[in-house]
């Protein structure tokens, strides 16, 4: 029986007894929540549900300064595809050292006149040829091929250099950002509490709307700076996510502060430190090298190389003399015509180039630890006059005005301009932190060391 029908029956019959109501009630409620038989799919999708793994969360990685340059090192992909640059000139140093292969030739030889025959007359001549250079080309070449490694790995000395720096900066770019939504969250929850006392009394009668209104629009204010700092921190965490080669799931902890570290350098024994230590200068310099070896080649290659041959005649056995003959031969060009001169002409000019290279190198370096120097001491004065008293004040005023407002001895208009004053000052200080900070990196960078002092 069906189950509405049960229940219908029992409303137009007699009273049913206690347990025939008991088993009319069930009967219902196993159709309306859905029955072992029938409605088992649905009971059981929903059991799958239940049973279901929650999400693992993200990963969180917590990342020092000198655990993350580490993390650098090991896993930048641009760093990795420069590292191959090294085996392939590694390559091309083993190819420099190899001998040329020697090569056999076979041929035949027969008489078809007077009566002789390929099978009385037949002859088969094998011999072998072997190139011998000649002028020193060989170690030219290897000399060339040596420079070339040396730069290759300077090269890459000089790609960890450049993106060291990139990963610092990116690094305290995330708390730059974090120091800015600090900031703005601290006041927005000032001016959401002023805001609900002022909601208050504007109810009462004692402020006027315009001042409500202006409060509430501060509020917005600060909140919009809330929301601009966190996407600039997701900005900055992707892009460092990109240069340690993490995943976007991976959740980035910085635990490195931007703090105020007094360093004062000797701009003379920097540019002396540059012109000896950069990788990209030495790169140029072994450049150079190897453009001179070049052209040592080029030179080289006027003299004409000498081909040894030696064979061994076998004959038939019915051949005319039928005794076995060697074969021994020199082959080497004539160099009338063609002396390589237009590749010397080219070496010649790769040299001038390597060293005009060079010396642009050197002028670009001389000028950014001068400019980076400069730099540096500009923004290190700026942030010690912040910290002189000037931040200090700022935070004063605020809490100063904001306190004389409350008492009515301030207005809206002198509370606004009080918070605009400190945050403006707050945020000009963090931003001459990190151009500081910056301005070191980029020192660090520009000498190619690490400063101490």
């Amino acid at each position: 029986m069906k189950p509405w029908l049960a229940i219908g029956k029992w409303r137009r019959g007699a009273a049913p007894s206690v347990t025939r109501r008991l088993l009319m009630v069930c009967a219902a409620i196993t159709f309306l929540t859905g029955s072992p038989g029938a409605g088992s799919g649905s009971a059981s999708a929903a059991g799958q549900e239940e049973m279901k793994p929650a999400p693992s969360p993200a990963p969180v990685l917590r990342l020092s300064l000198e655990e993350t340059l580490a993390l650098f090192l090991r896993q930048n992909l641009d760093l990795i595809m420069t590292r191959f640059g090294i085996d392939h000139a590694k390559g091309q140093q083993i190819t420099a050292r190899l001998f040329p292969n020697p090569v056999l030739t076979v041929g035949t030889l027969s008489a078809y006149t007077q009566g002789q025959t390929a099978a009385r007359s037949g002859q088969v001549y094998p011999y072998v040829q072997q190139l011998f250079e000649m002028a020193g080309k060989r170690g030219y070449r290897i000399e060339s091929a040596d420079f070339g490694t040396q730069s290759a790995e300077a090269n890459f000395e000089d790609a960890i250099r450049q993106l060291s720096f990139t990963v610092r900066d990116t690094y305290f770019r995330v708390q730059l950002a974090q120091r800015r939504l600090a900031l703005a969250q601290e006041n927005r929850d000032r001016f959401t509490r002023i805001l609900e006392v002022n909601t208050i009394r504007f109810k009462k009668g004692f402020i006027a709307e315009v001042d409500l209104i202006r409060i509430r629009l501060q509020v917005v204010d600060f909140q919009s700076q809330v929301i601009q700092a966190i996407q600039d921190a997701e900005v900055a965490r992707a892009d460092l996510r990109v240069l340690l080669r993490l995943s976007a799931m991976t959740q980035l902890e910085l635990t490195t502060d931007l703090e105020f570290r007094r360093v004062d350098p000797d701009i003379a024994v920097l540019r002396r430190v540059a012109l000896e230590a950069r990788p990209d200068l030495r790169q140029r310099r072994l450049s150079q090298s190897q453009r001179m070896a070049d052209l040592k080649l080029a030179k080289a290659y006027r003299y004409p190389d000498v081909t040894a041959m030696a064979g061994y005649a076998v004959q038939g056995p019915q051949g005319p003399d039928n005794q076995q003959q060697v074969g021994m031969g020199l082959s080497l060009p004539v160099p009338l015509f063609n002396r390589n001169q237009g590749g010397i002409v080219q070496a010649e000019v790769g040299v001038k180039v390597a060293e005009a290279e060079l010396q642009k190198t050197m002028i670009q370096v001389e000028n950014q630890v001068d400019l980076a120097y400069v730099n540096l001491l500009q923004t290190r004065r700026l942030v010690e006059t912040y910290l002189g008293g000037v931040l200090d004040d700022a935070r004063s005023t605020l809490t100063i005005v904001e306190r004389a407002y409350e008492r009515g001895g301030a207005t809206i208009l002198d509370l606004l301009d009080a918070a605009r004053t400190s945050r403006t000052i707050q945020q000009n200080y963090i931003e001459a932190l990190f151009n500081y900070q910056r301005s070191f990196f980029l020192l660090e960078s520009a000498v190619g060391r690490e400063i101490t002092s």
